[in-house]
């Protein structure tokens, strides 16, 4: 828990292209994690995902555009500054990670992995030092015509890449040899289960994807010496069959490693999972607060969910009742697409 009294941090991005004010900066209560909104910067389109340097003072976003860029921001005084001109990458990124002196990001739109080097002031070089083209494809018709990474980032053993591919049925577990990503082993998930995100347990051993295009959680097994990979069972993440697509989107594990909680989009619920064993059990789930759920993130005994279309931003406070967010509050953002704390 962090110290009552000292600063803490959040940061928003959102879709400009659906009217979001991009860029979102806000103070974090430390006693009852309420966001309280402190400024704007609308310098890229489409900061739909953000990632901070371990010390802090620097933000990464991407844009995620059809050309597709990543940008950098100075983070240390009240109001992001931006550190150089936006490095172009694929088209339509739609995640980004830091790993080895290198900004990662997973180009939805071209279907590949970037790298950008980090410079030793935090700045980014002026062009990408590698790329890792995906292969394949899925059944799903419109869904699946070809690959589509959604996420990328280091495991916790920080030895791998490891980015999840929507379009192609599959993780890809890759090495960063000289900033150039290549792919160490593809491992496949049931087809058309539409994996978006993973999310790590923190004993390092397990991890979990959730499924876009099916709504469950794929449970797996990690072996960080191997960089392998192994698929155990599909927990639901609904009570029930949706009226229609569901479309799950983010994941996260509690830092006691006792839960995996889920976003679902088209039922605009938060779903509480149990971890057992090597297993997961469904317990309930409770509405997220406004519409259309895009990503989620933990801080400080807190859950923040991204809310795109109603434009707003709702946390949940997950001390009390184990595992159960209870609704504590939200913020307006417009086109709210992920928040971040440092």
């Amino acid at each position: 828990m962090a110290a009552v009294g000292r600063r803490q941090r959040a940061f928003i991005g959102s879709y400009t292209a659906a009217g979001g004010p991009g860029l979102v900066t806000a103070e974090v209560h430390p006693g009852t994690g309420a966001l309280t909104l402190t400024g704007r910067l609308g310098t890229v389109p489409d900061p739909a995902y953000l990632a901070l340097s371990l010390a802090g003072d620097m933000l990464y976003a991407v844009s995620e555009t059809a050309e597709g860029a990543v940008a950098a921001y100075r983070v240390g005084g009240d109001k992001p500054e931006p550190a150089g001109p936006p490095v172009p990458v694929g088209g339509g990124p739609t995640h980004l990670a830091l790993h080895a002196g290198h900004v990662l990001t997973a180009d939805y739109g071209s279907g590949g992995v970037t790298a950008v080097p980090v410079r030793p002031d935090g700045t980014l070089a002026a062009a990408p030092s590698g790329r890792l083209r995906h292969t394949g494809s899925g059944p799903h018709d419109r869904r699946q015509r070809g690959p589509h990474p959604h996420q990328v980032g280091p495991d916790p053993s920080g030895r791998w890449i490891v980015s999840v591919d929507l379009g192609t049925d599959s993780v890809r577990v890759c090495t960063l040899d000289e900033g150039v990503p290549a792919l160490h082993r593809e491992i496949a998930l049931r087809p058309g289960s539409g994996p978006r995100h993973l999310a790590f347990h923190p004993d390092g051993e397990h991890a979990y994807v959730v499924n876009e295009l099916t709504p469950t959680v794929t449970v797996c097994l990690w072996d960080a010496d191997g960089g392998s990979l192994k698929p155990l069972a599909e927990v639901p993440v609904l009570p029930g069959a949706p009226a229609g697509d569901a479309y799950p989107s983010g994941v996260v594990v509690s830092p006691d490693g006792r839960f995996v909680w889920t976003a679902t989009r088209g039922e605009d619920v938060l779903s509480v999972l149990a971890v057992q064993g090597d297993g997961l059990r469904l317990t309930g789930t409770v509405p997220c607060g406004g519409h259309w759920p895009r990503a989620l993130a933990e801080h400080d005994g807190f859950l923040y969910s991204a809310n795109e279309r109603s434009g707003d931003v709702t946390w949940f406070d997950v001390r009390e009742r184990p595992g159960l967010p209870r609704y504590d509050g939200s913020v307006e953002v417009t086109a709210a697409a992920c928040v971040v704390f440092g």
